[in-house]
């Protein structure tokens, strides 16, 4: 089994800044990419940014140049470093990782729990 574990929401004034912290643990012997979404009430759940194994990073438009993505394929761990945060940065936010569990397995996709992030005065 594979497990996702975030930690690093909370609340946090606009124009603040947090980091979000995501390790995946369990039978894991590829990681292709990892990523965080994002799901506000109400809205259907997008993606936030994404890094492949290789480095290469993607980013939703509304959040370049603000959050970055950075992951630790040793560790199995990716981050979200979030600057200048908006009101409308508002939403729970879940870690994904696509992952090998054994070399003959296609990539699955795996979901954290998620982790409350509120911005407001």
């Amino acid at each position: 089994q594979v497990q996702l574990v975030e930690s690093g929401g909370g609340l946090v004034q606009p124009g603040g800044s947090l980091r979000l912290s995501c390790v995946a643990s369990g039978r894991i012997v590829s990681i292709v990419t990892m990523g965080w979404y994002r799901q506000a009430p109400g809205k259907q759940r997008e993606l936030v940014a994404a890094v492949t194994s290789g480095g290469d990073t993607n980013y939703v438009d509304s959040v370049k140049g603000r959050f970055a993505i950075s992951g630790d394929n040793g560790k199995n761990m990716v981050y979200l470093q979030m600057n200048s945060l908006k009101p409308e940065d508002t939403a729970v936010y879940y870690c994904n990782a696509k992952l090998r569990s054994t070399w003959y397995d296609v990539p699955n996709n795996y979901w954290g729990q998620g982790t409350q992030v509120t911005v407001s005065s």
